[in-house]
């Protein structure tokens, strides 16, 4: 199964892993993914789109963790910012829940990283469609996806 992001780290020579899963909608929790492609909830992250008074920009935080609104806004220059509403996804990033990843984003945003990420060789991020993760690198990753490495997720 290839998808744009796949297509993308192709481009660039980057090695990694499709990971596929079949989750009922009612499961699509990151967790319920990370037990789906037998990895820890800690690598398996999840990509949330958020909007600010600067704009819109991308939380990447771990499976098991949840997203510090307040710490995002900080790290990007917003007084606030908030959940961007389930019908704005697709026309803000391409994808449909489930698949959003920063990887080959319809507009390019800022990208924050949970800086838990660092510690670890590889991370799973969704492939860009539900039911698909991609296993790779994860400073490869971090340089595709041009991130800020941030204290971003509480437990």
């Amino acid at each position: 199964m290839k998808t744009n992001a796949a297509r993308v780290l192709d481009e660039l020579g980057i090695a990694y892993e499709i990971r596929t899963y079949d989750l009922k909608e009612e499961e699509f929790s990151a967790e319920a993914v990370a037990k789906a492609i037998d990895l820890p909830p800690e690598v398996v992250f999840k990509t949330l789109v958020v909007k600010g008074d600067k704009g819109v920009c991308m939380g990447v935080i771990p499976a098991n963790k949840h997203l510090n609104p307040k710490a995002l806004a900080q790290v990007s220059g917003n007084k606030k910012v908030e959940m961007v509403s389930l019908k704005e996804v697709l026309p803000l990033t391409g994808y449909i829940r489930g698949g959003v990843t920063a990887i080959a984003v319809k507009k390019p945003y800022p990208v924050f990283v949970d800086a838990s990420a660092a510690a670890l060789e590889k991370i799973a991020v969704s492939a860009g469609k539900p039911g698909a993760q991609l296993y790779l690198n994860t400073q490869e990753y971090l340089k595709t996806v041009k991130a800020t490495l941030a204290d971003i997720a509480t437990a």
